[in-house]
C-alpha cells in the first residue's frame, strides 16, 4: 500500500509529516511521490495566511479529483487547515475520508487503517495536549540536516495570527525526549540540527519553570556527530544575556538568529500585539552585534496592517536602512477571519499593502547585495548540499544562510564530496544573493 504524503507550509509543519511518515512506516506501509502510484493522499495543510490556506485547498482539491476517479483509495486531510476548517472540508470536498487536526497527529497511523477497513472518522485532540515528541521519524531533508519541534503553539496573541486557534497555547516538548531524538538524528547522519517552534526563546518556561533554551542548547551541543546548531524563531524581548553567551561561546552554534519583529512603528507594534517597541528592538540589535560581531541576523515584517499610515511606513523604511539586516523577508498584512486584527478599522487596500511590500524589499536587496560583496575574499567553512550535475561546482551553505530560505554558496572544486561534508571556502565573487568560492582545503573538517 503506497501513501503519497505531501507538506505544506512552514519547517514546523514539516516536522509534523516526518513524524507521521515515522508512525505510518512502523505499520508497514511504504511511501511515493508520484500521484499515479498512490492508493492513499495525505494532505498536512497550512492555513497561516490566505495564499497558504490557497495552497492547501488547491492541493486538496486535485487529490479530490484523484479519489472521486478512482485513482485514490482514500484523502485524508491533516494540519492545520483541517484543524480550522472541519466543517467547510467535510462540506466542500466529501471526497476527504477523514480529517487528523493539528494535535492529533499521532493518531495518523489509526485514521488510515480505518479508513482503508471502512471506519473512517475524524481525529482530534483538545489544543491542550501534550505536544507529539517525534521519537519515530522519517527525514525528508536530505539526511544531513533536520528540523527539530521543541514546543508547539503560541501564547502571545498577536492580533493578526491565528496559530493559537489552531495550534493551541505554548507546550514545550520535555526535554529528554528532545536529546533522545536529537541523538538518533545525529547517529542517522544529521550534521546540521535547526531548532523550531512558534517561538523558541520560551523554550521550558510552561515545563520547569523558567527559559531553558540556554540549557537546552548546551546538552545538544554535547551530542556527538552534530556540527551546526541553529535556532530559528527568537523573539526579541525574550532573548536573555544567557541566550546570547550561549551562541556566543558554544561552537557548535551557528551564529545566525530569526528575529521576527513585524515592524518598528510603535503604534504599529501595539496594535500588533506585540511586546516591545522601536527603541527595544534598536537595543537589542545593537547588544547582538556587540556580543557577536559576525552573527548574521534575520526577520520578517509585516506591510499594511490596519492603521498603518505612511509615516508608520516611512519610519519602518527608515528602521530597515539603517538596521541593514542580513537577511529580510515581508508579508503584506493578511486578514485572517477570527483574528482581533481582522475586525480592525482602517484595513489597508491591496494594492497598497503590495506597493509597500515590494519597496520595503527593493531597499533590502540593495542591502543583501552590498553585504554579499563585502564577503569576497572571506572564508567560510560550509556544508555541502549537493552537485550541480556536469559541472565541477557544488552547492553549499555558510553558517549564515538557512536552509531553504537563504542563499548558497556555489564551490569550485574538483575534489569529490557528499552531502553533509564540511569544507573550507574563500569566496571569489558574489552574485545577488548568493556567493561563488572555491576550496581551500582537500578534505573534510573534523569535528
Amino acid at each position: 500500500m503506497e501513501i503519497l504524503l505531501i507538506s505544506l507550509g512552514c519547517d514546523k509543519n514539516l516536522a509534523d509529516t516526518e513524524l507521521m511518515l515515522g508512525i505510518l512506516r512502523k505499520k508497514g506501509f511504504s511511501f511515493t511521490d508520484d500521484e499515479e502510484e498512490a492508493d492513499i493522499a495525505i494532505v498536512n495543510t497550512c492555513c497561516f495566511i490566505g495564499d497558504a490556506k490557497e495552497e492547501s485547498i488547491g492541493t486538496l482539491l486535485e487529490m479530490a479529483d484523484l479519489r472521486r476517479e478512482g485513482k485514490l483509495k482514500a484523502l485524508i486531510a491533516a494540519g492545520c487547515l483541517a484543524q480550522r476548517y472541519q466543517e467547510e472540508v467535510r462540506r466542500e470536498i466529501p471526497e476527504v475520508d477523514a480529517l487528523v487536526g493539528t494535535a492529533a497527529i499521532e493518531e495518523i497511523g489509526e485514521a488510515v487503517e480505518e479508513v482503508l477497513s471502512g471506519r473512517a472518522r475524524d481525529h482530534y485532540r483538545s489544543l491542550e495536549s501534550p505536544p507529539a515528541a517525534c521519537r519515530e521519524r522519517v527525514v525528508t531533508t536530505g539526511g544531513h540536516f533536520a528540523y527539530l519541534k521543541i514546543a508547539e503553539g503560541c501564547s502571545k496573541r498577536c492580533t493578526y495570527c491565528i496559530i493559537p486557534k489552531v495550534r493551541g497555547d505554548y507546550r514545550s516538548i520535555p526535554m529528554d525526549a528532545l536529546l533522545e531524538q536529537a541523538e538518533g538524528l545525529a547517529e542517522g547522519g544529521v550534521r546540521e540540527l535547526i531548532l523550531v517552534a512558534q517561538e523558541t526563546t520560551l523554550y521550558g518556561v510552561d515545563l520547569y519553570g523558567e527559559k531553558c533554551l540556554p540549557r537546552l542548547l548546551k546538552a545538544l551541543a554535547a551530542i556527538e556527530g552534530l556540527r551546526w546548531i541553529r535556532v530559528l524563531y527568537c523573539y526579541p524581548e525574550e532573548i536573555t544575556e544567557e541566550l546570547v553567551d550561549v551562541i556566543a561561546t558554544e561552537p557548535k552554534i551557528c551564529h545566525y538568529l530569526d528575529i521576527p519583529i513585524q515592524h518598528a512603528a510603535d503604534g504599529i507594534l501595539r496594535r500588533m500585539g506585540r511586546r516591545t517597541n522601536e527603541e527595544e528592538l534598536r537595543l537589542r540589535i545593537g547588544r547582538l552585534r556587540e556580543r557577536i560581531p559576525d552573527i548574521c541576523l534575520r526577520t520578517t515584517l509585516i506591510s499594511g496592517f490596519p492603521g498603518e499610515t505612511q509615516e508608520d511606513f516611512e519610519e519602518l523604511y527608515r528602521f530597515v536602512n539603517e538596521m541593514e539586516f542580513d537577511r529580510l523577508g515581508v508579508f503584506a498584512y493578511s486578514q485572517e477571519e477570527d483574528t482581533a486584527a481582522a475586525g480592525m478599522p482602517d484595513q489597508i487596500a491591496e494594492e497598497v499593502k503590495e506597493a509597500r511590500r515590494d519597496e520595503l524589499m527593493e531597499l533590502q536587496q540593495a542591502i543583501a547585495f552590498e553585504k554579499a560583496e563585502k564577503m569576497i575574499g572571506q572564508t567560510f567553512t560550509v556544508m555541502v548540499e549537493g552537485k550541480v550535475a556536469d559541472e565541477d561546482v557544488y552547492v553549499t551553505r555558510t553558517y549564515r544562510d538557512a536552509p531553504d530560505v537563504d542563499g548558497y554558496l556555489f564551490l569550485h572544486t574538483r575534489a569529490a564530496l557528499m552531502s553533509g561534508d564540511f569544507v573550507r571556502a574563500v569566496v571569489t565573487e558574489s552574485n545577488e544573493y548568493d556567493l561563488v568560492g572555491e576550496m581551500i582545503e582537500d578534505t573534510e573538517e573534523q569535528l
